[in-house]
């Protein structure tokens, strides 16, 4: 099996896995992450197999809709890898990818695993949460959790640790604050930085908006 027929397999079995999926964190968004990672790519030595696997399989269970369980996602990526005819040493990066991708890894400190085939990968999961569709995503996963807009009375925790922000149910506009403007600055590639600023100064720009608008200034 070529390593496109290999790919094409991985997309045929996240596509199923994805029916009926929460909107911001469905087979599009995936779609989104893996042709973000292949633009990426182009100016970085890395696992081209690699990446493609990793962006395919991130979010094949995450944690937020498995109780927290952190573990489920990975066993579930190398269960999958063990059906095709992929090296080890493969399945093990792709799975080891899948285990730190997420940003509230990035609170509990310093990383025990890095690798320039998760840079990219995490750098194109990240774009997909800032910018026109980070602002859709964010508005439509508080909604599936029927949480409010925004609250006043509730400021944003910019200080939060995993933990705290894994158990964080404040109004979505909060979300900005706590991750989604922290981001342009935790790119690690350099194609990613760049798209990064605008998506980053597009979000300004909305906020900038919203509170007017929220305010009754616009």
């Amino acid at each position: 099996m070529t390593d496109s027929e290999i790919v094409e397999k991985t997309i045929a079995f996240v596509k199923e896995q994805f029916v009926g999926a929460e909107g911001g964190h469905d087979w599009f968004h995936t779609q989104r992450v893996f042709n973000n990672t292949l633009r990426i790519a182009r100016d970085e030595k890395v696992d081209l197999l690699v990446v493609s696997l990793a962006a395919l399989l991130h979010d094949i269970a995450d944690a937020k809709f498995h109780n927290g369980d952190e573990s489920v996602g990975p066993a579930r990526a190398e269960a999958f890898l063990k059906t095709l005819p992929v090296p080890g040493r493969v399945r093990q990066h792709v799975v080891d990818i899948i285990r730190h991708i997420s940003f509230k890894n990035s609170l509990e400190g310093p990383p025990s695993f890095e690798s320039d085939e998760l840079f990219v990968v995490r750098d194109a999961d990240r774009l997909d949460a800032i910018g026109a569709i980070g602002i859709a995503r964010a508005f439509n996963y508080g909604g599936f959790r029927n949480r409010p807009l925004h609250d006043p009375d509730i400021p944003p925790q910019t200080d939060l640790t995993k933990e705290a922000y894994k158990k964080s149910e404040g109004p979505t506009l909060n979300h900005f604050y706590e991750k989604l403007l922290l981001l342009k600055d935790r790119m690690h590639t350099q194609t990613g930085k760049e798209l990064a600023r605008e998506r980053h100064a597009f979000m300004l720009q909305y906020l900038e908006h919203f509170y007017a608008e929220w305010n009754g200034r616009a």
